[in-house]
């Protein structure tokens, strides 16, 4: 399994998935990190409202199969849903909490948060 974890500064969970700077993702297979890479968020907002190009954001992450992030717009999560790329909206703020979380299966999913 591949996850993109939304991230600024590769510590901290990006707050907004379409202003992200980028994504580190880690391969996980057996409960183990088995690798691990960082990829720049492509088609980030700049500032303006609908400013994301969805399409070059999934297209970067389209071998993941989750994303996790602190928030997203309801746009953006429907075009994963329809590629098959499942999104987690989480309240961790550390991107090692989070993908410890996960592997433990204790990562909530607060998709009442979308916007």
């Amino acid at each position: 399994m591949k996850v993109a974890i939304a991230t600024d500064d590769k510590l901290t969970i990006s707050h907004h998935f379409g202003r992200t700077l980028g994504f580190r993702v880690f391969e996980i297979k057996d409960n183990k990190i088995v690798g691990e890479e960082y990829r720049e968020n492509i088609g980030k907002n700049n500032g303006q409202c609908g400013s994301c190009d969805h399409s070059s954001m999934i297209a970067n992450i389209k071998d993941c199969d989750l994303v996790v992030c602190y928030g997203m717009g309801q746009g953006i999560y429907n075009d994963l849903v329809r590629h098959n790329i499942k999104a987690v909206i989480t309240e961790e703020e550390t991107v090692d909490n989070a993908i410890i979380c996960l592997m433990k299966d204790d990562l909530v999913n607060r998709l009442d948060r979308l916007h």
